[in-house]
């Protein structure tokens, strides 16, 4: 009987738990309750609200996204001194970078514009109109560029400084990745996977994600792993099928790969903590779990030396992790 429940459970996780017709509004981030514990590692104060972050493990530089006034923060990753600041014309919440070395991709939600940030200097080098509120953005092996625009119900692929092409199919766009030339991405409010070809400019298909998915990372075995903040959990995708899922109690939803160590880093808002996944083979499992500063939403690693760092949106602070 035990197997048939669990069973039932994994078949619920996937495909997701609403009426049919009945679609229940974007998971969130859990708002986080007062630190319990003292964070691990080391604090560094870089301004208000916290939240987008990644880590560059070739210039050893992370930036991080603040608000009143809106910059882009660079650290020393090494030291965490601030290096340089960035003004922004709006807000963002998401990361990443375009190559090792940069530039930051930024997708800045408050302009509509994709924006892109120079390492280790800071400097804008390209910025062009991309859509409403564009949430998250990363770069394909042939250099396209794609662009999830959450509230602007589309995913649009840049080139050459110019949006080439438009997916108007999704209903809320949310995180999104890629491998290769296959670009994946969370649709918050259909609870969908669903991957284009970046070479082609074509979709290739969509799949049930889970409860509430939010983000999600490439890992070295080809799987998309997306994280399911409604349902506490991540679930594993290889070529749009199911490839493994690990319960997570807590509300993870920021999530960011170490390359170098096959470990996925994910924090629990809902627990003011951020766990190491190990990635390695079929099995998801966890390898190592810290306490953070509150409101852990957004996290970046640098997988040149392992170094974990955590934005903290209601302390406006960086904590610097040595796992």
């Amino acid at each position: 009987m035990r197997r048939v429940v669990a069973g039932l459970a994994v078949t619920l996780l996937l495909a997701g738990c609403s009426t049919p017709g009945e679609r229940p509004p974007a998971a969130e981030p859990a708002a986080a309750p007062t630190t319990d514990r003292p964070p691990a590692g080391r604090i560094v104060h870089v301004g208000d609200q916290a939240e987008g972050i990644v880590a560059d493990a070739t210039t050893h530089v992370v930036a991080v996204a603040t608000r009143n006034p809106y910059e882009l923060v660079l650290l020393d990753a090494n030291s965490g001194d601030v290096v340089h600041r960035t003004s922004l014309p709006g807000q963002l919440r998401h990361l990443q970078l375009k190559a090792q070395g940069g530039p930051v991709l930024v997708p800045d939600e408050g302009s509509g514009r994709l924006i892109e940030v120079a390492l280790p200097g800071g400097d804008i080098t390209a910025s062009v109109s991309v859509g409403t509120f564009p949430h998250d953005a990363t770069a394909a092996a042939n250099g396209t560029v794609f662009v999830s625009n959450e509230h602007g119900h589309s995913v649009v692929a840049v080139r050459g400084g110019k949006v080439v092409q438009t997916f108007t199919m999704p209903e809320q766009p949310g995180g999104i990745e890629t491998i290769g030339d296959t670009v994946a991405m969370v649709d918050v409010r259909d609870a969908t996977l669903t991957a284009y070809d970046a070479d082609k400019l074509t979709q290739l298909g969509s799949v049930p994600a889970g409860n509430g998915p939010t983000h999600i990372v490439a890992d070295n075995e080809g799987r998309f792993v997306v994280v399911d903040t409604r349902g506490n959990a991540l679930l594993a995708f290889k070529d749009l099928k199911p490839a493994g899922s690990l319960l997570l109690p807590g509300t993870p939803y920021g999530a960011a790969f170490d390359r170098a160590r096959d470990r996925m880093w994910v924090t629990l808002t809902g627990a003011n903590e951020v766990v190491g996944v190990d990635l390695a083979g079929a099995q998801l499992k966890i390898g190592a779990r810290f306490p953070t500063v509150r409101q852990p939403n957004t996290v970046a690693v640098d997988s040149g030396t392992g170094r974990v760092f955590v934005a903290g949106a209601a302390d406006g602070v960086v904590e610097i992790i040595d796992p």
